[in-house]
């Protein structure tokens, strides 16, 4: 017989099954209804889009891993790999993944859930065994539950209201930063009391701003008002208050005296409390501030928008993007697929620096034998070179030994042999 104690425990996994939610699934919560902070904001996935800082964020983040080139690549034996535009996963992930999205669009949407509430979802739809549409879930309309085999159920709620129930394998799911290797978890819950500070102090700009930048006035006369006097008082100090009203000043009659009360914005460094939100903001999104227009000192540290770019893709998107791919491999192809197919992002083109710096890099990849002049007009988007395929080395760079040895197309032989390491 259960104790006491347990009771309620019964009673919340009831109405939490019921309802298709999962007992640790508290996320499911705060995307839903939103967290209180500390500082009386109610903090949600909507709400918080309304700051400035996590709307650039989150588009920058999710904008820019949705137009990153993603490809299917099939591995050859001989450690090449080759483009595999013929497999059907790969026309989803690319070009449409199904017939309301277009691929930008579904994984900015995508990626957008990830960011905000810890996990993305979309419903494989099949034909026999293929899938053949990738339909998007948002997350705040989905909720999980463990079976007792082990298996996670899915329970989709449809914009129209109507409850889906999903099995484990009828799911593409990518989660974000994970504590438990499972799901991900909801920055919109853990990051409640930061993104709480940022609408509280967006919502005391506003009313400063209502109020004409001026502290709080309040005036004390000598001797009572009647009820109608204050009504009258009320209506000619509205004339006079308000920002559109600034600079007009309340005539003081009869005794009457003006005083401040609070302090002002400056003295409560409003100003540089919200930009020091902004920089907590771009902690929680991994997003360089100087990314999101925030230009001061602190976050000036780069000297080129290059090293700002190689930082922004090596520790804010980088883990986000093997994610993805690993997921695509997991969960969209079959095992006799993983053999040979994998998913990969091309990123060069964050990491493309100056003509200049583009220039020497390529004349020393052609020179060095490790680009083909094919391969480098593809990454220039040019048309292919007739013959490019060839790898080349500078004839000068051969051995001393090597010198005056006769034909020169021999020389070049041996010059790349020993590059190579291989004997002769």
């Amino acid at each position: 017989m259960k104790s006491k104690a347990q009771r309620p425990g019964r009673i919340k996994s009831a109405v939490l099954n019921w309802l298709g939610f999962g007992l640790g699934d508290g996320e499911n919560w705060a995307d839903w209804y939103g967290v209180t902070s500390s500082s009386g904001e109610v903090v949600s996935a909507d709400k918080v889009l309304g700051l400035s800082a996590v709307w650039a964020c989150t588009r920058l983040v999710s904008q820019t891993i949705a137009t990153l080139p993603l490809g299917m690549y099939e591995r050859k034996a001989d450690g090449s790999r080759v483009e595999a535009d013929s497999l059907s996963v790969a026309r989803l992930i690319h070009t449409k993944p199904n017939a309301d999205m277009t691929a930008v669009v579904f994984w900015e949407a995508f990626v957008a859930n990830i960011l905000l509430q810890g996990n993305g979802f979309a419903e494989k739809r099949r034909s026999g065994d293929r899938v053949v549409a990738l339909e998007l879930m948002p997350t705040d309309k989905v909720s999980w539950r463990r079976l007792q085999s082990g298996a996670y159920e899915y329970t989709y709620t449809t914009s129209t209201g109507k409850r889906r129930v999903l099995q484990e394998d009828d799911v593409f799911h990518v989660p974000g930063f994970t504590r438990d290797g499972r799901f991900g978890m909801s920055v919109i819950k853990y990051g409640a009391e930061v993104f709480g500070a940022g609408l509280a102090a967006n919502s005391v700009a506003n009313s400063t701003f209502k109020n004409g930048l001026m502290q709080a006035v309040f005036f004390k006369m000598e001797k009572t008002l009647k009820p109608d006097q204050r009504k009258e008082f009320r209506e000619n100090l509205k004339e006079v208050s308000g920002a559109l009203n600034a600079g007009k000043s309340p005539l003081l009659e009869g005794g009457m005296t003006a005083e401040t009360l609070g302090i002002n914005p400056r003295d409560a460094q409003l100003l540089e409390s919200r930009a020091y939100s902004v920089e907590e903001i771009c902690r929680w999104f991994g997003v360089p501030p100087v990314m999101v227009g925030a230009s001061d000192k602190s976050s000036s540290w780069a000297s080129s928008s290059e090293q700002i770019n190689l930082w922004f893709l090596k520790y804010g998107l980088t883990p986000l993007l093997k994610r993805i791919e690993q997921s695509i491999y997991d969960r969209l192809l079959t095992p006799i697929e993983q053999r040979r197919y994998y998913a990969e992002f091309t990123v060069e083109g964050l990491l493309r620096g100056d003509t200049t710096a583009r220039k020497e890099f390529y004349a020393s990849a052609l020179q060095n034998g490790y680009l083909n002049r094919t391969t480098v007009a593809r990454l220039e988007n040019f048309p292919d070179v007739p013959g490019g395929d060839v790898y080349t080395v500078q004839s000068n760079l051969i051995p001393l030994d090597k010198l005056g040895s006769g034909d020169q197309s021999q020389v070049v032989k041996a010059a790349l042999r020993h590059w190579l390491g291989e004997e002769e």
